[in-house]
């Protein structure tokens, strides 16, 4: 017999290879976007999309491989396996699993057999969701879409191993068929994509050059992004995972000058800060800045206050108990602040490896619906009061409309008179209890007020709130007066504003 012969195949020539099998359309649009890049105060300048700014209020959905083991967090992968190793989590997997037990294994368990893309839409839609954003792929690298024409995905998305089914292409199917009760616009469709991944030899390889190279952006990463614009045109991409690598390795503002300009949802998209160690909370449609980033001011950039129902994690978590979800109070005074400092709210669930949202989480999407359905005039298409957005002492925010502003007040007065200090009334201010109409017909809304300073323009009104009996209060946790014919309803002069 011959001799078997050894060949070495340098890593310069695999690479190429693989850059052959990954060709068509990101290749070509990857290099239509490099051919006039423009700078990130450029991408800045883009006007923000209407929508965005209107909807106030989106649903965040973490789900993926991490779902199975549902234990403590997400990130349950990196603090298994990774050099720092939680003791915790290795104890878990010794107690739960067999020897020899690796993370890629749980990926048959996540099955989605009781997934129902129609229900899920359906419950955004009644808890007064305007977007969803779903996990596309976490850091884990798993692919929840019909990725198999990347060839570095195999074996690791959801066609290839697991539910066997596109979740993400059917869920925004259904999101984008579900119209909302509260606004009667049709939902929009975003997703979450992490550019990095803990595990993957591609990434690693690129690291250990200082990021000289992208392999793992020109094979794996980037590739990806331009296939799920191109499959479900989401008009949302909530980039994360940049942190170790600036934006130029990621190629960052080549994709989004394309997404931008002549992806199939240019018109419309909108995206995040997170898209290299130099853009978090500096360059982005909208600022998210730190997970749960809630800034106690106006803002003069959008931004986004991404939270969890679990305050512990961002995905399903077995071992969460009651004190660990946020309650619907919380959520809805979380979602008045958001707004009245120019935000807003996208409130995450993390729905369990079969498929199936945990009752907890329905229950407080839908006490948030119940809420919107009386003051979601307040909310949606509204704008900050530049005047003032919050007075402390009242529990009071502001939000407003042209022709008038809403006075949220979370916490009900002392004897029923709430104090206003800003609000400049006239002699034909109206005031009026948003609700209050519908709860009883025996109420009248308008409700009666005087002036704290005696002087028609000036500064200050007291208003009366109605002695209402449980029954007839129209929402419960926060309500909201609706103030017309104001004499400094419109902005001030942007030197005036504080």
């Amino acid at each position: 017999m011959s001799p078997v012969r050894k060949y070495v195949v340098p890593l310069s020539l695999l690479f190429a290879f693989m850059r052959h099998l990954v060709t068509g359309a990101y290749v070509q649009q990857g290099q239509q976007a490099e051919d006039a890049v423009p700078s990130w105060d450029d991408l800045d300048q883009r006007p923000l999309p209407l929508w965005y700014d209107q909807a106030k209020f989106g649903v965040f959905i973490h789900w993926g491989v991490f779902s199975v083991p549902a234990y403590g967090s997400e990130w349950f992968g990196s603090y298994w396996r990774d050099k720092w190793g939680n003791p915790a989590y290795q104890d878990f997997v010794e107690k739960t699993e067999r020897a020899n037990f690796a993370y890629p294994d749980y990926a048959h368990r996540f099955t989605a057999e009781f997934y129902q893309p129609d229900t899920w839409a359906d419950l955004f839609a009644k808890a007064g969701a305007q977007y969803v954003v779903l996990t596309s792929k976490h850091h884990e690298g798993y692919c929840n879409w019909n990725s198999t024409a990347i060839p570095t995905t195999w074996n690791w998305n959801a066609l290839d191993i697991g539910p066997r089914r596109d979740l993400l292409g059917d869920l925004a199917v259904a999101v984008k068929n579900v119209t909302s009760p509260h606004t009667s616009k049709v939902l929009k469709f975003g997703l979450y994509h992490s550019l990095y991944e803990w595990f993957n030899p591609l990434y690693h390889v690129d690291k250990a050059n200082n990021f000289t190279t992208q392999h793992f952006v020109d094979l794996k990463t980037g590739a990806e992004l331009y296939d799920l614009v191109n499959r479900y045109e989401p008009e949302l991409i909530w980039s994360d995972g940049e942190w170790e690598a600036p934006s130029s390795y990621w190629k960052a503002r080549e994709f989004l000058h394309w997404y931008a300009t002549s992806s199939p949802v240019a018109d419309t998209a909108i995206w995040n800060d997170r898209w290299g160690q130099d853009t978090l909370c500096r360059h982005g449609g909208f600022l998210t800045c730190t997970d749960r980033y809630n800034p106690d001011s106006l803002q003069p950039k959008k931004w986004e206050n991404a939270l969890t129902i679990d305050k512990s994690s961002w995905g399903y978590n077995r071992n969460a108990t009651w004190e660990d979800y946020m309650t619907v109070p919380e959520l809805v005074h979380a979602l008045v602040q958001v707004v009245a400092y120019n935000g807003n709210m996208l409130l995450n669930i993390g729905p369990a490896s079969d498929g199936t949202i945990h009752p907890i989480f329905e229950d407080r999407l839908l006490g948030i619906g119940a809420w919107l359905k009386v003051n979601g005039e307040a909310i949606y298409e509204t704008t900050p009061w530049r005047h003032c957005q919050n007075e402390t002492a009242s529990s009071v925010f502001y939000t407003r409309r042209p022709d008038r502003l809403y006075v949220h007040f979370t916490k009900w007065p002392s004897a029923s008179l709430l104090s206003l200090e800003r609000p400049a009334p006239t002699q034909d201010t109206t005031v009026e209890f948003l609700g209050l109409s519908s709860a009883s017909s025996s109420w009248q809304p308008t409700l009666q007020w005087t002036g704290l300073r005696g002087t028609s323009g000036s500064s200050g009104m007291t208003i009366q709130l109605p002695s209402l009996t449980p029954d007839i209060l129209p929402c419960e946790h926060s309500w909201v007066l609706v103030i017309r014919n104001l004499a400094n309803l419109d902005d001030p002069p942007k030197s005036a504003v504080s």
